[in-house]
């Protein structure tokens, strides 16, 4: 069902996230911009059009359950509740602010909409696969959707919850993974290899799914279907490029870590600007 709300347009929410997230890690000289922009399309399109969300009542029984595993992303989850009503627009500018609510590494403390503090790499796949085990057992009808990074994936918990899920037949369980092929330090493959990524999901018992992690469309309909009638979690493995939508920025290391100031922060926006959805289509 199509909707005036221009929220529920991916594109436009996910270029809203990135636009946002330039803000706020500016202001705040924060970290992790490159992060943030290489999930945006992923964020944008899950709550535009996936999530069975209610930002009047972030607490309602009956909601999709997200956890951002990748903690250090927290600007981009933070920015997408704010642009679907869990809070007003204006408390972003309070990011990484002395007292903000809104840390670096996502909180979900006094923050509406977040379900789980996160930052240290591994732990959110185990936390998503016991509430999506609660959910079966309470015969709840909510999904639960585990947004993990792809340097997470080094991390033995990430792997033994994996195994649990699978033995489990968790199938109200999604895993999302930003595959944007750089860690904190180096590229994916020199800190250590992932490959063959997609099968050694498929033989801890997932259904797994690669798609471009930008195509919106393909987003949407591999999470759409990631819970047919099956005995199985489901992983989305989201090819990406990290910094995505910043020329500067993008496939590099370097920003992982570094803050857009200055002349740089400038020509981000410009950048952004160039290619707003919103004007293109006014």
């Amino acid at each position: 069902m199509l909707s005036n709300d221009p929220t529920r347009d991916p594109v436009i929410l996910a270029h809203r996230i990135r636009r946002h997230a330039v803000e706020m890690t500016s202001r705040g000289r924060s970290s992790h911009i490159g992060s943030v922009l290489s999930m945006a399309d992923i964020l944008g399109t899950l709550y535009a059009r996936v999530l069975n969300v209610f930002p009047e009542r972030p607490d309602h029984p009956e909601r999709d359950r997200v956890i951002l595993s990748k903690g250090h992303g927290g600007a981009g989850i933070y920015a997408a509740l704010a642009e679907r009503g869990f809070f007003p627009v204006e408390w972003l500018a309070n990011h990484y602010q002395n007292g903000s609510i809104f840390s670096g590494h996502v909180s979900h403390k006094g923050v509406p909409g977040v379900e789980l503090s996160t930052g240290s790499l591994g732990h959110g796949l185990g936390v998503g696969t016991g509430m999506a085990l609660a959910a079966r057992r309470g015969g709840e009808g909510w999904q639960v959707y585990v947004v993990m990074s792809d340097g997470e994936c080094d991390e033995g918990s990430i792997w033994e919850a994996a195994l649990f899920a699978g033995h489990h037949k968790l199938s109200k369980l999604t895993a999302i993974i930003d595959y944007n092929k750089i860690q904190s330090l180096a590229p994916v493959s020199e800190t250590l290899a992932l490959e063959p990524f997609a099968d050694k999901w498929r033989a801890f018992g997932w259904q797994v799914r690669e798609i471009d992690g930008h195509d919106h469309s393909a987003i949407e309909l591999a999470l759409a279907g990631a819970q047919p009638a099956s005995d199985r979690p489901s992983v989305v493995i989201c090819h990406t490029v990290k910094g995505k939508g910043v020329s500067f920025m993008e496939d590099s290391v370097l920003w992982h870590y570094r803050t857009a100031q200055g002349e740089e922060y400038d020509a981000a926006l410009r950048e952004l600007d160039a290619i707003d959805p919103e004007t293109a289509r006014a």
